[in-house]
């Protein structure tokens, strides 16, 4: 007849030694300076000014009013969220399109600036 194994007895577990927590060192905030690209004034043409306005205004503030005009109005479409559709002021500006990314809409925008 075949032997019986006998159960291996369980080895009592190793406490892990404890490490001592790091401190914490705090870095001094540094204050981001902004981009002297995207501050410089541009000029919208008429068909962007029809949107945003005439005066010049920085690149960052532009986009912004856009966003603005958008959520105002409605243009962000419901199920994806990534496209806007364009009411009559903004298709001129996005070249005749009905809908467009809002990743293609800054590459549209730049094109209608000085």
């Amino acid at each position: 007849m075949a032997a019986k194994k006998k159960k291996a007895a369980k080895k009592p577990a190793k406490k892990a030694a404890k490490k001592p927590a790091k401190k914490a060192v705090k870095k001094a905030k540094v204050k981001r300076k902004p981009n002297a690209a995207f501050m410089k004034p541009v000029t919208p043409n008429e068909k962007l000014a029809a949107v945003v306005g005439a005066s010049p205004l920085p690149r960052t503030e532009l986009t912004k009013k856009l966003w603005a005009y958008i959520k105002k109005n409605g243009l962000q479409d419901k199920k994806n969220r990534r496209m806007i559709n364009a009411d009559d002021k903004l298709k001129v500006v996005f070249g005749g399109r009905g809908q467009v990314s809002m990743f293609d809409m800054t590459k549209l925008v730049s094109k209608n600036v000085k």
